[in-house]
């Protein structure tokens, strides 16, 4: 029996923090055992919150997929960029004829994005981002799709638009589901979400000792003033990346925390170094593609062949199925 197929995709900010890790590129290592993966540079939308993103796209794309390869993502996987498929653009406008503006509107991860970049007006490619990634999803006729929690209500969408074309035309694309990752949000260092934009996060690739500086500086529990203070760990940003990339140890960290007897600066430390130790094979790992950029590049290269042939023959069943194209 063939393997499911899923598709991901992450917008070309150059090198990932460890919120992108532990909100979906851990999950796409996992799958890669159980499903047909694809998975993509998603340059196109880079551009809805900020067009000059163009001019650092191909560093950026370059950076991250290093990144990718380096944690675990399998080359033989298709790794391609999507600006590179114009296949995705064609589908991206036929089913634009399918959703309303009014729902595209009530995207509660709109809202969201609208309030963190305190935009004051709504372009029309950012408005219709979900409507790209529906298309970026069902030209590979994708079952699953792992995303964050954020981004759950574009998959809904996604199966909207496929089940509105289907009605429409005749069968032609599957309802994907969603796959939610279990740690889905890795606050940042101040607790806000973790983002570059935010200047509260933790590279993948950092050193052990910019990964030191820089937890060093997280927000914890603001009830916690001197070191013999009984801590709340629950609402300490320390606390939580203990419970992901330290779990052997969060018990007693939390009952030293309560009691008093575990000070915030120790307890930084400790965090800070399995952080680094977490990603030491990754950042190992980084040195060989950074020394071989050819290879990169071939990998990418490849695996836009691949996807572009898979691309153009949904095209072809698409417009068979309109009866036009």
């Amino acid at each position: 029996m063939a393997k499911k197929r899923i598709l991901s995709g992450m917008r070309p900010s150059g090198r990932l923090h460890i919120g992108n890790y532990a909100g979906a590129l851990e999950n796409w290592i996992k799958y890669q055992e159980e499903y047909d993966c694809f998975f993509f540079a998603a340059d196109w939308h880079a551009l809805t919150t900020d067009v000059s993103a163009a001019f650092r796209v191909e560093e950026n794309t370059f950076q991250m997929v290093i990144d990718w390869l380096s944690a675990g993502i399998n080359p033989e996987n298709p790794i391609f960029i999507q600006s590179k498929i114009k296949e995705h653009a064609e589908l991206h406008l036929i089913f634009s004829m399918l959703i309303t503006t009014a729902r595209l509107e009530r995207n509660p991860t709109l809202k969201e994005q609208v309030r963190d970049l305190n935009a004051e007006t709504m372009i029309y490619g950012h408005l219709g981002y979900p409507v790209l990634q529906a298309a970026d999803i069902l030209i590979y006729k994708a079952n699953a799709v792992p995303v964050g929690e954020d981004q759950a209500p574009h998959v809904e969408i996604t199966r909207e638009l496929a089940r509105k074309f289907n009605l429409t035309y005749g069968k032609v694309f599957p309802e994907p589901e969603t796959r939610l990752t279990t740690f889905a949000r890795l606050p940042g260092l101040d607790g806000r979400k973790m983002g570059k934009s935010n200047n509260n996060y933790i590279l993948l690739s950092d050193t052990p000792e910019e990964i030191n500086k820089k937890v060093r500086t997280a927000v914890t529990d603001p009830q916690k003033v001197r070191r013999n203070d009984p801590g709340h760990p629950d609402v300490c940003n320390v606390f939580t990346y203990h419970q992901k990339f330290n779990p052997d140890q969060v018990s007693q960290i939390r009952k030293d925390c309560e009691s008093g007897a575990l000070g915030c600066v120790d307890c930084k430390n400790n965090c800070a170094a399995k952080i680094a130790a977490y990603f030491a094979p990754l950042r190992e790992k980084r040195k060989h593609y950074e020394e071989h950029p050819d290879e990169v590049h071939d990998i990418i290269n490849t695996g836009i062949i691949k996807a572009r042939r898979i691309a153009q023959e949904t095209m072809n069943d698409v417009y068979k199925a309109m009866k036009m194209g």
